[in-house]
C-alpha cells in the first residue's frame, strides 16, 4: 500500500485521513485512491493540523479516539484556524452514544461514520460535502449540515435570537415538533420557550468560564413529551452587544413517549385507554382539573374515570391509586422520576 503525500495538481479531491493506526484503514485508502481521490495521512493530532494547513484538503476523515490529542480537539483547532475552518470534517468513530455524537458535531464535524468503516458509505457521505466544500469559506453551511444531521438521531434543533426572540433557523424535525406541540411557525418562537430562554441565558452567560447546563424545559402532549436543551451560543459575535447579550442560541429538542407506561397500566389493572391516561396523570400529581385540561374533558368526567379506577385497583384514594401504579408499573416510575 502506498500513501500519497503531496497535494494533487490535477484538481482531484484531496482527502486527509487522520488515524493513529492507519493500517486499519488500508481498504478505505485503496478504494479512495482507485476512485480518483488523492489521499493524505496523519498519524496524530499535531501532524493532522500541520498537514491540513499545508495541503488544504477538500475533506478530513478524522478518528475520534486517539492517544494524546483526540479527534474532538483536532476538530476544534481546525475550526478555530482561519486557514482550515472551511474544511468539512467527517468523524470516524466506534462511539454511538448520543452525547458523543453531539460532542463530535459540536467540535465542528459535519458528519460521522461508524467503525469498522465501509468505503462505499464513506465515499457517499463525502460526495455530499465535497460538492460544496470548496465554495464554503465561513462556517455557516457546515453548521447547518451538522444541525440537520441531528434529526437522524431524533434530536431537532433551532436557533433563537435573544434580543427580539425571533426563530432564525430550524431543522425539518424541529418545524414539525413546534407545530405539533405549540402551533407556531417560524419566525415565531413559542412563548414558553422564549420565557425559558430569557430566564436562563443570563445565568449561562455569567458562568461562561465554568458553564453549567440550565434546567431543561419540557412540554407535554398527551403521553408524549418534548424536552428543550439550551446548547450554546452560535452565530457571529458581532451581532451581539458588547456584554454578549442579543446573540443567537442553539436549542436542541428531543421527543419522548410514555406509551409503554400507558400500555403497562392497561394490562396490569385491566383499565381502558382513557382510564390509563387518567391514572398516568394522577401518578404525576395532577389534579382533576389539570387532567381535564390535558385530556380535553371536564373535571366531573375525570372524577368518574377515577372512581372506576379506584374500584378496579381496590383502593379508596387517589394517593393509594398513584402509589400502586408506581409500584406495579416500573416504566411509569422511571418516567415520573425523570
Amino acid at each position: 500500500m502506498r500513501w500519497n503525500l503531496h497535494e494533487t495538481e490535477d484538481g482531484s479531491p484531496v482527502v486527509l485521513i487522520v488515524d493513529d493506526v492507519p493500517e486499519n484503514l488500508a481498504v478505505l485508502h485503496d478504494t479512495l485512491d482507485e476512485t480518483g481521490h488523492t489521499v493524505l495521512v496523519a498519524l496524530d493530532g499535531e501532524a493532522a493540523l500541520a498537514r491540513a494547513r499545508q495541503a488544504q484538503p477538500d475533506v478530513v476523515l478524522l478518528d475520534a479516539i486517539m492517544p494524546g490529542m483526540d479527534g474532538f480537539e483536532v476538530a476544534r483547532r481546525l475550526k478555530a484556524d482561519p486557514q482550515t475552518a472551511h474544511i468539512p470534517i467527517i468523524f470516524m468513530t466506534g462511539l454511538t452514544e448520543t452525547e458523543h455524537l453531539l460532542q463530535a458535531l459540536d467540535a465542528g464535524g459535519v458528519d460521522y461514520v461508524t467503525k469498522p468503516v465501509k468505503p462505499q458509505e464513506v465515499i457517499a457521505r463525502m460526495g455530499v460535502h465535497l460538492r460544496t466544500a470548496r465554495q464554503v469559506r465561513r462556517g455557516e453551511l457546515e453548521q447547518e449540515q451538522a444541525r440537520n444531521a441531528l434529526d437522524a438521531f431524533g434530536y431537532a434543533t433551532m436557533t433563537v435570537r435573544e434580543r427580539d426572540g425571533r426563530l432564525m433557523w430550524q431543522t425539518p424535525l424541529a418545524r414539525e415538533l413546534l407545530w405539533r406541540y405549540c402551533g407556531t411557525q417560524a419566525p415565531e418562537t413559542p412563548e414558553p420557550v422564549l420565557q425559558w430562554l430569557r430566564r436562563h441565558v443570563p445565568d449561562v452567560r455569567q458562568g461562561a468560564t465554568a458553564p453549567v447546563e440550565p434546567p431543561r424545559l419540557t412540554l407535554s402532549h398527551g403521553p408524549r413529551r418534548l424536552t428543550f436543551r439550551l446548547h450554546r451560543a452560535v452565530g457571529d459575535p458581532a451581532d451581539a452587544a458588547p456584554n454578549g447579550e442579543g446573540g443567537e442560541w442553539l436549542i436542541v429538542m428531543q421527543e419522548t413517549s410514555d406509551a409503554s407506561a400507558l400500555q403497562g397500566l392497561m394490562q396490569t389493572f385491566g383499565l381502558t385507554a382513557r382510564e390509563a391516561e387518567v391514572l398516568y396523570w394522577v401518578a404525576k400529581g395532577k389534579t382533576n382539573r389539570d387532567i381535564g385540561d390535558i385530556l380535553g374533558a371536564s373535571p366531573a368526567t375525570v372524577k368518574k374515570h377515577l372512581e372506576r379506577i379506584h374500584a378496579k385497583l381496590g383502593v379508596e384514594t387517589r394517593t393509594a391509586a398513584a402509589a400502586m401504579a408506581l409500584q406495579r408499573v416500573p416504566t411509569l416510575s422511571e418516567r415520573t422520576a425523570g
